[in-house]
Formats: C-alpha cells, structure tokens, sequence
C-alpha cells in the first residue's frame, strides 16, 4: 500500500492528510457546538493554529520519553533522541503519542485563553466532542502506515500487515487485530455520547463536566486496548500509556463526582 506521493520533489503523506482531515473535521464540529451555545465561533478557528502546534509538540515529546520497545531494542532510546536533536525533531520519520498530543493541546489552548483573557473550562466543553472525531478520523492515518495493529488473530476481521512492517519476533504471521480501527470505532462511539450528554443533561451539567466525561470514556477504552498491543512503550516495567490513561479516568470520574456531590451538600445546606 502506497503511504504518499510526490508532486515534484516534495513528498505529500497519506498519514498527515488523514491527520488534517481530522484536525479540521473536529475544529468544524466544536464551531458547530459553540454556535448551538449561542456562542462565537470564530475562537475555534483562531485557536486551531495553537492546538495543531501545541498537539504535534505533546505528541511528539510524548514519543521521545515514551519510545517503544521495538525502537530501544534498534538503539533509539530517550538519551538518543536528546543526543541527536535532528532526529528528534524529525517527525517525517515517524513517533507521535495521542496521549502527548491531548496535553499539548490542551496547553495550547490554555496559553490562547490567557492571551484572550477567556475562561477555559467553556471552550474544552465545546472542543470535546470534536476531539474525539478528530481521533476517530486520524487513527485510520495508522492504517495506512500499517502500524497500531494489536496481537495476532484470526478472526474474520484482521488485518494484513507487510513483512516490512511486522515486528522481528512475529514475522511468520501475517493477520493481526485492527487496534487502529478499534480505536477509531470507540472514539466515534465517544463522540455521539459527548454529544447526547451535552443536550440530555444540559441543565444539570456545569462548566467543564463534558471534558470530564471525555477524560473518563477515552481513557478506559485506551486502556482496556492496550491489553491488545505488541509494541507498549515501557516506563520502570510498566505499559506508560495504560497506566496514565488509568490514572487519568480515575482521577477524572473522581473529581466529577466529588464536584456534583460537593454542589448537592451546598443546595441542601441553602435550603435548611
């Protein structure tokens, strides 16, 4: 499978097509949102520029300090990366972590609140949903590269991979689960719910509880997902993403709940 073409000596990917075409369909989502709030949309497009930057510098630091176990067994470790700045910058090569580019992103947009002197708990509410259809729609940038596939199978639905692109210790088997489409079907899924809380529960829901809910429904899939993954990248023996997506759901529900509980004791206590 082609992964780009040329137009004269400049190399046009699939991969980052894909990436932009979910940049732009979830920037065009969350306009459509803060337009339903009665709300200007134009802050959507003015921040994408921060977001985009701010998403591709998170994702690839994430890759740096998170490589996984196939690069380190090649020599490309951390203290490679930080001795060899060119290579680190190079994302032409390949390395980019979701979980690195939702914080840049949400850094970013934080940064451009500050600058704007607007609150920023608004704007992730309306950003959500778009989020996870830009997620949805990048993920399938990953099966054009034939990467983020999970542990061999042989169910109806696998996978091909090249040889080129399997790792070293199963090159005898060629059909793998679609991890990548998984993903993608579990963001989508994620969009439509972001989207019927946010009219279903309107008037119960305060500022920033949409992102919550995103911070609590990506991250389990994530995680459950990662039990499928070859290639995990290790931090002190354990699977980074998974145990930073665990922390995050837990923390997240956490604190959702504590603020509605804490908002229900502050009504009863008006009301006596």
């Amino acid at each position: 499978m082609p992964e780009g073409f040329n137009i004269g000596p400049l190399t046009i990917r699939f991969y980052g097509i894909i990436l932009m075409a979910g940049a732009l369909a979830g920037a065009w989502l969350a306009s459509r949102e803060a337009r339903r709030r009665q709300m200007n949309s134009e802050f959507v497009w003015d921040a994408l520029i921060w977001v985009l930057i701010g998403g591709i510098i998170g994702a690839r630091l994430w890759h740096i300090l998170t490589p996984p176990p196939s690069m380190v067994a090649r020599g490309i470790t951390t203290w490679y990366y930080l001795t060899h700045p060119l290579d680190a910058i190079n994302i032409r090569a390949g390395g980019l972590g979701i979980p690195g580019a939702v914080i840049g992103g949400v850094a970013a947009l934080y940064f451009y609140c500050r600058r704007k002197k607007m609150s920023i708990a608004p704007l992730l509410d309306i950003a959500a949903p778009g989020l996870a259809l830009g997620q949805a729609i990048g993920r399938w940038g990953n099966f054009v590269n034939q990467e983020l596939y999970g542990a061999p199978t042989d169910l109806p639905w696998a996978i091909y991979i090249d040889p080129a692109h399997r790792l070293p210790e199963f090159q005898d088997i060629a059909y793998y689960h679609p991890l990548f489409l998984y993903e993608s079907l579990w963001n989508l899924a994620n969009m439509f719910l972001l989207l019927w809380v946010g009219r279903r529960f309107a008037d119960r829901l305060k500022t920033g509880d949409l992102f919550l809910v995103y911070l609590i429904v990506y991250p389990v899939g994530r995680f459950l997902l990662e039990f499928l993954r070859l290639d995990a990248s290790q931090v002190a023996n354990l699977n980074a993403n998974q145990t930073l997506m665990a922390v995050i759901a837990v923390l997240s529900a956490g604190f959702l709940i504590w603020r509605h509980r804490r908002s229900r004791e502050t009504q009863v206590q008006e009301t006596t």
